[in-house]
This record gives structure tokens, sequence and C-alpha cells, in this order.
């Protein structure tokens, strides 16, 4: 990993250093990062030789190598100072709330923007809303592409950010021509390598900030965040950490609520973390406790699924959707516990 003097290497510097590197069958991924850009080296960077004639140039500060499965995501390696900025939020300077329906119902597209209304007067910075849905059953609701253009006129309507799960690259395609402001993955596809790097490719040159679920099945946090390396290798460096319970399931829980990994996260990546106490708890009633267990614990937010009138959603919303006035006391009492919490920052 490449860090140069100034912010970033000139277009004639640029192609010095992929040159040199190119001679030792390595390449170069440039990371844009909010305050400088860092220049990973693709390849077997154990070169003492190529180190040093990188070390020679006097525009290059330093060339890090990281034992480590991920270099860039590592709290070591030079993003380390990395921030993950949504609309006007920047993550872990203050807590960040995203909330909303479960499953967009294109048949009543009213209710989810009236929803996203209330979820905004609650006080919530972004409006989740699934459009695509992975399902167990192949013959449960699967949402439609016709949800973007009611997530989207929520947006115009509230002025809040948007988060839509995408599954597939098609998926990704519609997601980005609707510049959609958060891109989540799901814990289905948490482990689907191919999709984490073509994310990263394809959110490059915008940096759409990435939500990355744990997979309910993962195991160790180095795997997780080895996941997250996917996206950031393809050249994107905003990306979030969401815990949201793996298995097996605790008896009365959804999932196995796992937000007491946020500190693990936090110790070995400078990633932000998000976590959804909704489907690890899976009912409602718990939402609220496990949301300010998430906080105590260090999490920069929560995602939260939130319903006008859950008995009307479809979807998990019925079971595990909390109201927009639950969703109000909520954000007051993280806010309450926010600055308790900061201490052990």
């Amino acid at each position: 990993m490449i860090l140069s003097k100034a912010p970033q290497l000139t277009d004639e510097q640029l192609e010095e250093v992929q040159r040199i590197v190119g001679e030792f069958g390595c390449a170069i991924q440039v990371i844009k990062g909010a305050n400088r850009h860092v220049y990973a080296i693709i390849g077997d960077e154990r070169s003492e030789t190529m180190v040093n004639r990188l070390l020679g140039l006097d525009y290059v500060e330093r060339v890090d190598r990281i034992e480590s499965v991920y270099k860039l995501m590592n709290r070591q390696s030079a993003l380390s100072s990395h921030q993950v900025k949504i609309g006007e939020r920047v993550l872990g300077q203050e807590p960040v709330i995203m909330a909303g329906q479960c499953t967009i119902d294109p048949k009543n597209p009213q209710l989810f923007l009236e929803t996203a209304a209330a979820v905004k007067e609650a006080g919530a910075h972004v409006i989740r809303g699934g459009v695509w849905k992975p399902r167990t059953s192949p013959h449960s609701f699967q949402g439609a592409s016709e949800s973007m253009e009611i997530l989207i006129e929520a947006r115009n309507q509230t002025g809040l950010p948007v988060i839509a799960e995408v599954m597939e690259e098609r998926h990704l395609v519609v997601a980005l021509e609707a510049e959609v402001d958060l891109l989540q993955i799901g814990t289905r596809n948490a482990l689907n390598y191919s999709l984490l790097a073509r994310i990263g490719m394809d959110t490059h040159q915008r940096g759409t900030p990435v939500l990355l679920k744990r997979g309910r099945h993962m195991g160790p946090i180095d795997e997780f965040i080895a996941a997250a390396e996917y996206i950031v290798a393809g050249g994107n460096p905003n990306v979030i950490f969401c815990p949201r319970g793996t298995m097996p399931a605790l008896d009365g829980y959804r999932n196995h609520p796992d937000e007491s990994i946020t500190p693990l996260l936090k110790e070995k990546s400078w990633a932000p973390v998000v976590v959804d106490p909704s489907h690890a708890v899976g009912r409602s009633k718990y939402v609220p406790a496990a949301s300010l267990a998430a906080i105590a614990y260090g999490a920069d937010g929560v995602i939260v699924e939130t319903h006008l009138e859950p008995r009307k959603g479809i979807g998990d919303d019925p079971k595990q959707s909390i109201t927009p006035d639950v969703l109000r006391q909520l954000i007051r009492d993280v806010e309450a516990l926010w600055p308790i919490q900061s201490r052990w920052r």
C-alpha cells in the first residue's frame, strides 16, 4: 500500500508507480478516501527491490505492507482515518438512524410514502425500503423493480437519503441508475465475492456507501471484515459493517443477536458499524432494547424496520416493524445514550 506525500499522485506519477509494480507482476488499485487517495498494490508485494524502488521516488511518503488477509480494511492501513458520510452526517461523530418498511408494496405505494414522511418526522436520517427481497420460499413475494420508483419518490418528498438492497448485478444497475444513496448487501450475499467485487468496481467513481450485513452462518470476525475487503479493493472505501444476528437462533428471537461484536470490529478495522436489531430479534417489542444495546456496544447507528401500520405490511413488517411513535422515542433514547457511550470510543 503506497501513501504519497501529496493528497494524491499526478497522472504522470501514477503511471510511473504502475510501471514499477508492473515489472514485479503487480498492479495498482486507486482508493479515493475522504481526504486523500491510497494506492493499493494488488499482487505479491513482498519484493524488497520493488518496495525500495518505490521508496526512492521523492513523492512517495511510505509503503506499508500489512500481514493480514484484509490489508485495506485493517485498522493499521492508510485508510484508518477515512470517514463515511451519509447526507450531512459523518458516521462516528453522531448517531445515524435508518428506518422504514422491510418491503415496499407496489400495490400500495401511498402507504410507503406516508411511512417515509412519518419516519422523517420521527427524526430518522435515512429511509430504508425493500425493493427486491431474498426469501426462503420461492412462492413468497420477491419484491418488484417498480418499487424503486416508489423509493425514489419517497426521497423526493422527504429530502432524506434512501437505502436499498441489491442481490445481483441486474439490481445493481437499476439502483445505480436511480442514484440510490446507499446500497445494502444482505446476509445471503455476505460471502458472494463476485458480487461484492463488482459493487466495489461499479461504485468506484461515485463512492456510494455500501452497508454489508453479516451472514447468518458467518463465523469468524475476520471473515466478515475480509468480505468487506472485496468492496474496498474494487475502489470504494465507503463500507459500513452491519451485524444483524447469526445462527444458531436463540429461543424466542429470530436469530442470535450479535451487536456485541461491534467492539471487536472496531478493534480490527476502521469501518463504521450500523446494527440491524430488527432482524436480530425478529419481534417489534424487543427492538428498542436491542437498539440501545447496539449503541451501548459502540455502534455508530441502527437500521430499524418501521411501518406506519405494521399489520398492513408485507414481508417481515407485521411481526418486527415498530411504529413511528416508537421510533421517535427510540431516537430520543439513542441521543441520550450517545454522549455516555462516547466516553469509551
